[in-house]
């Protein structure tokens, strides 16, 4: 493995584990040049799986862009990376389990917001506004509706020192 700072391909490995999927092992090396360290993954090479976009092109299919995508909509929230990883290993699981050769950009996107909806309520508002392209304030305030209603449920629940919250339209 070539040393990402020194570019030598001269490095042992220092450690290996098994992800907790199983589908894939993380190894964590260090260059026999610089001493420095880098982590790399291994995994068993499926066959290519195509994304169908919006348009009709079809690419590779590529877990760095739903991480990618995560990343983004997590920014500044309290999730870890590692919560993330786990994330894009249980949408890329389904993905191949459910698909053979193609699987269409909003199938992916609506697995990313299921997951977004569950883990953080607004990297899931975040992700939404971008995925679904809403065109204005009102396609935006119809998502919000639904999750408003849950908060509101919720706080109700908590006693005397609860708030309605409320949208007007």
């Amino acid at each position: 493995m070539q040393c990402l700072f020194c570019k030598v391909d001269n490095d042992k490995v220092i450690n290996s584990r098994t992800s907790v999927d199983g589908l894939s092992i993380k190894r964590r090396r260090e260059c026999l040049s610089c001493g420095r360290r880098y982590t790399t993954y291994e995994r068993i090479e499926e066959n290519p799986l195509r994304v169908v976009k919006k348009d009709g092109t079809r690419e590779p299919f590529d877990r760095k862009k739903i991480l990618s995508g995560l990343l983004k909509a997590c920014e500044k929230r309290p999730v870890s990376t590692d919560t993330l990883e786990n994330i894009v290993n249980e949408i890329e699981r389904e993905i191949y389990n459910k698909f053979d050769r193609e699987v269409t950009t909003s199938f992916v996107g609506s697995l990313v917001m299921q997951k977004l909806r569950v883990l953080d309520m607004v990297a899931y508002v975040r992700f939404a506004s971008v995925y679904r392209e809403f065109k204005d304030i009102s396609e935006f305030i119809d998502e919000l509706k639904p999750l408003m209603t849950g908060v509101k449920k919720k706080k109700n629940d908590g006693g005397s020192n609860s708030r309605n919250i409320s949208l007007q339209h």
